[in-house]
This record gives structure tokens, C-alpha cells and sequence, in this order.
């Protein structure tokens, strides 16, 4: 990303209103957060639009079977591993669907490796590795911005044509790293630079939504119901049987029924309770309705 007058980035300016927090007990340190935290609600709103956007690119993506990425150094990168990890418990997707990419390395997401963030080399070699192509969307999370790791990787993503999008607090972020730009003024940290802050909710937040938002595009939702997930505890085992019981509106027994002989998939299941249908009939009707679950039981 060049050179860079660090200084005047808003994420490492000094906070007027923290000033004195060494002096603070901790009741005003928590209520001075969370009067700092409502920052975070109102950047994101005037966002909307961008984030709005940046969910059309990655639905269209992944639709036409393109694949989702995160890039990001520090705390924006292993905001990026979360979001990647719990795609597939949630929404049922393969690994391969939605990935992070991580400066440093898997290494780096558990022990920092704060000069990872520099190498604009490794970027390039990392959107190599991963084989990111036309079709893919890679979003570059950089809470302040300017991460050369970040900025690298999206400017050789751009080049094999794939989409992009920068989220980001730096509102004067430049708009030609990314096609879609979701710039956020969260302000000064209360600890001077600390990104993992007010920063580092925005971004989470903003991750959430993408993820979310797309997956709801794709049918993986009925509702507000999580009807795609992998019920792989006993807590998901038994949310996804009373999944199929409320929306199936049949006993607990049959419920269970249904859950077994549909192998534990949760939207076959309903299908089979609410068509009377065999599992394989259930999957090959999801399949002609491109997964929504709606347009099958209504």
C-alpha cells in the first residue's frame, strides 16, 4: 500500500474521552467501553449500503459456484478463520466454499506474528496457493487499512479477475484496492491503537453480516431457522430434531424418526415429514429448487 503517514490514521489517534484511563476504576472502564461501542453501531449503519452491496457480489459468486475468502493480518485475519470455520456447522457448506487467509500462517492465528503483516510477497504467494480464480471473491479485512499483507493480496486477486471488497475503518482507505469498498469511522481507540477494539467489532460485525446475508440468499435458511446445519453435537443433534418437529408439525417420535432415516440432514427430513416422501425423492426436490426449503413445504 506505500508509503504511509501511520499518525494520521483515526485508528491510532489519542481518544479525548480516554485520556485518564489508567485512572479509571474498572465499573468506568466498562462503562466508558460500552459508551465507545455505540461508535461501532453507528458506522456500521451508514455502511449499510456498501455491506449491502459486497452480499449481492459474494451471493452471485457463490452461486455460480465460486468460492468466498478472507484475508487479513492480526486480529482482522483470525476474524477472518472464524468467520471461514464456522460456515460449514452453521450452514452445512464444504470446507472448501468459504476459507481464510491468514498473514503468518495458521501459526499466526494462535501466536502473533505482528511482522507477517509487512509481506507483500507472501501475499502474493498465498493468493497463489489457494488458487483463488474468476467466479471467487476474496474480501481483505484491515482495520486500519493500510495492511500491505491486505492490499497486496487484493491487487493480485484483482488481477486473476476474481471480485473484491475491503472492509476496513480507515474511511479514507484507498478506493482502488477493492470493487467494493465497505469503509467504517469507528474513531480513535480507547487505547490508543488498539485495534482489536472498536475496530475489530465493526469488522466482526460486518463479516457477520456477509456470511449471513448470502447464506440466507442461497436457501440455507427457512425463516430465522438454521434448517442447513451439521447437528455433529448433542446440542445440535437435538435443535435439529425439534427443527423438524415445529416446522413439520409432528411429534417428537416421528421427528426423530424422520431425522434418522434422512441421516441426519435436517431440510430432507422436513421434506420427507411434510411430502410424505422417501430421503433420496426429499434431496432430488431441494436440488430442483436450488435448496430453499420454502418453495417445497408452501
Amino acid at each position: 500500500m506505500g508509503l504511509m503517514n501511520y499518525a494520521s490514521l483515526s485508528t491510532e489517534k489519542v481518544n479525548p474521552r480516554s485520556l485518564h484511563l489508567d485512572r479509571l476504576s474498572p465499573e468506568q472502564i466498562v462503562r466508558l467501553m460500552n459508551q465507545e461501542d455505540h461508535e461501532v453501531l453507528r458506522a456500521l449503519f451508514r455502511a449499510r449500503s456498501s455491506i449491502a452491496k459486497a452480499i449481492k457480489l459474494i451471493t452471485g459468486s457463490l452461486r455460480g459456484g465460486g468460492r468466498l475468502f478472507f484475508v487479513g493480518a492480526g486480529t482482522s485475519g483470525r476474524l477472518g478463520v472464524i468467520e471461514a470455520a464456522e460456515c460449514p456447522p452453521t450452514f452445512n457448506t464444504p470446507p472448501s466454499m468459504v476459507q481464510a487467509i491468514m498473514a503468518g500462517g495458521r501459526s499466526a492465528v494462535f501466536q502473533s506474528q505482528e511482522g507477517a503483516e509487512d509481506s507483500e510477497k507472501d501475499a502474493i504467494s498465498a493468493v497463489r496457493r489457494a488458487g483463488i480464480r474468476k467466479g471467487d471473491v476474496v474480501v481483505g479485512v484491515a482495520a486500519s487499512g493500510v495492511t500491505p499483507f491486505v492490499g497486496s493480496a487484493l491487487k493480485s486477486t484483482r488481477r486473476r479477475l476474481a471480485g473484491t471488497v475491503l472492509v476496513t475503518c480507515n474511511p479514507k482507505s484507498p478506493k482502488n484496492l477493492a470493487s467494493i469498498l465497505v469503509a467504517m469511522n469507528t474513531g480513535p481507540e480507547i487505547l490508543s491503537g488498539s485495534t482489536r477494539l472498536k475496530a475489530g467489532t465493526a469488522c466482526k460485525m460486518v463479516l457477520n453480516m456477509l456470511t449471513t446475508a448470502s447464506m440466507v440468499q442461497l436457501g440455507k435458511v427457512y425463516g430465522n431457522r438454521m434448517v442447513d446445519l451439521q447437528p455433529k453435537s448433542r446440542k445440535l443433534v437435538e435443535r435439529g430434531i425439534r427443527l423438524i418437529r415445529e416446522i413439520s408439525r409432528v411429534d417428537e417420535k416421528r421427528a426423530r424418526k424422520f431425522f434418522k432415516e434422512a441421516r441426519g440432514n435436517v431440510k430432507p427430513a422436513i421434506v420427507m415429514a411434510k411430502k410424505q416422501t422417501t430421503y433420496l425423492g426429499a434431496v432430488q426436490e431441494l436440488r430442483q429448487a436450488g435448496g430453499f426449503l420454502r418453495s417445497i413445504i408452501e
